[in-house]
């Protein structure tokens, strides 16, 4: 495994995510990702710390210059919950859960968020600003209502599929109205 071409992979990713989707300071990204797919395996059947600490750091540097809250989607056996900062989490009125994502129950990357994070919490739900999806996670439920999805210059990191979104107000108003063109 090249976890310099995965690093290398995720932060250009994230580079393209940031622009595309136009995100701001105090913006938050969730990042839903399976070690296991950007290894070449099933999600949920080869969890890779070693994995998800190349997609941390080529993620997270990206996120933190440009002042972006990063969200850790953790699997399903902690029922898709997100770790984040505990100060983005007061932040945005999110009540904090008691669970502490582990390789096989959270997963690798939001292990790896928790372990990195200065205050780290669990919340529920969230509703991010864009998401980017590594190897099929499902990140759709926490993003805000009016999800559009973006293509970026890659579809792949490692072994597994890269889909990625930003999020829009929505128009209301019907024929009549008038829409501010900087928020499409």
């Amino acid at each position: 495994m090249d976890y310099q071409e995965i690093t290398r992979q995720a932060r250009q990713a994230a580079e393209e995510l940031l622009a595309a989707a136009k995100l701001q300071k105090g913006d938050v990204l969730v990042v839903g990702c399976s070690s296991s797919e950007v290894g070449g395996q099933r999600i949920g059947t080869g969890s890779s710390m070693e994995i998800a600490a190349a997609l941390y750091a080529g993620i997270a540097p990206v996120l933190e210059t440009a002042g972006v809250c990063l969200a850790a989607q953790c699997c399903e056996h902690l029922n898709r919950a997100i770790i984040l900062e505990a100060e983005t989490a007061k932040r945005l009125g999110l009540e904090p859960v008691n669970a502490v994502p582990q390789p096989k129950a959270g997963g690798s990357f939001a292990t790896t968020v928790y372990q990195h994070a200065r205050r780290p919490v669990a919340v529920e739900h969230i509703r991010a600003d864009a998401g980017m999806d590594i190897g099929g996670t499902l990140i759709g439920m926490h993003l805000k209502e009016v999800a559009v999805p973006v293509r970026l210059s890659l579809d792949h990191i490692g072994s597994a599929i890269l889909l990625c979104a930003r999020t829009r107000p929505k128009y209301i108003g019907g024929e009549r109205a008038h829409y501010d063109e900087r928020l499409k």
